[in-house]
């Protein structure tokens, strides 16, 4: 595109090489944050050295990966992290998927496993970020709003990507990553539940151009109660349940139920066949890292019937249950609608 070294080079320079601009098949540009590797034991107290998951694609360590610094917009096809735009909504998460990924290799919808390693950070950090979850602004902080682009019953709905304050981003600097609390819902790859049985494609492998994330695929993988990494379907792997008014993981059986929960992750509980969550579920916000902790009052959600895709942060009515910890599992693929968005990733 033309001049595209000069906004490269004022990006840059302005974010201290923080942030970038990179093109795709078009040689269109988008906005991205660099976000580098960190090990468990950075984010999650007593942790071991391992890198966490999201950084490993195709066996291979990444130091860094490319994260869209604005929930996306599509043109021709393709999705871009651009300031100021309506982000694009009442789309499935099989098109997520696609839009990410007609952009090239290198490029996909962002791994579950980033959005997990970004809240971690975030928490270790203390930069929750806020955001629209209360009709335009946020909820324990009115003063701060971002620009009307959509409206609900004649209340602010969705807001101009990046055009809240500071406070919205992951690291609370103007160079960071914007609205993941709030303004819409994001479709996150590589992890799913399926009649409440948790699966992942492995660390984040959905960023490999021929990952199969189809219903079918057999690059889904079940979680053993150590962590090890199974068949779907064998006995004793991770689940979760409702089980007095709490998220429960569990390894026994559960009775799946076409009905959605929403439940503190504060509070989540583990069943009496599990000593201790492994390490991998909470690195994945399958359990908290500290029970009973500050995670800003976000929501899990579920409904163990059927298969179920992850969107993650809230939405622009959430209020206080929204944020990075806030993860609902309760729309299969196929779900659409005006407050579901997501955002594209990208690793060399």
């Amino acid at each position: 595109m033309p001049n595209f070294d000069d906004m490269k080079l004022a990006i840059e320079a302005m974010s201290g090489g923080k942030n970038t601009v990179l093109l795709d098949d078009q040689g269109m540009p988008s906005v991205m944050v660099a976000f580098p590797k960190f090990k468990i034991s950075d984010v999650i107290t007593g942790g071991s050295e391992n890198i966490h998951p999201a950084f490993s694609i195709g066996g291979v360590e990444k130091d860094v990966i490319y994260v869209s610094k604005f929930q996306n917009v599509v043109m021709n096809d393709r999705a871009y992290s651009l300031p100021l735009k309506d982000p694009k909504t009442s789309v499935n998460f099989d098109q997520s998927v696609t839009y990410c990924r007609n952009k090239g290799t290198g490029w996909g919808l962002l791994p579950y496993s980033l959005w997990s390693a970004i809240a971690l950070w975030c928490r270790k950090n203390g930069t929750m970020p806020r955001g629209n979850n209360n009709y335009g602004q946020d909820q324990a902080y009115s003063f701060e709003k971002g620009i009307p682009t959509s409206y609900d019953n004649q209340k602010v709905a969705r807001c101009a990507t990046g055009s809240g304050p500071n406070t919205w981003s992951h690291n609370w600097m103007p160079d960071g990553i914007f609205d993941l609390n709030g303004n819409v819902w994001e479709w996150c790859a590589g992890m799913r539940l399926v009649d409440g049985e948790i699966q992942i494609i492995p660390y984040a492998n959905s960023m490999i151009l021929t990952t199969s994330m189809s219903a079918s695929s057999t690059e889904w993988k079940a979680i053993a109660s150590d962590g090890t990494l199974v068949a779907p379907g064998t006995e004793g792997t991770l689940k979760w349940d409702a089980v007095s008014g709490k998220m429960q993981l569990t390894n026994g059986t559960i009775t799946p139920t076409d009905q959605g929960q929403w439940l503190p992750y504060t509070t989540a509980t583990l069943s009496s066949g599990l000593s201790a969550a492994p390490e991998l579920a909470k690195a994945l916000l399958f359990y908290p890292d500290e029970p009973n902790g500050d995670y800003g009052g976000d929501y899990h959600g579920f409904n163990t019937s059927g298969e179920r895709l992850p969107i993650c942060g809230g939405i622009w009515y959430f209020g206080g249950n929204a944020g990075v910890f806030c993860v609902i599992l309760n729309y299969p693929r196929s779900g659409a609608h005006g407050g579901i968005g997501f955002r594209s990733a990208f690793a060399n």
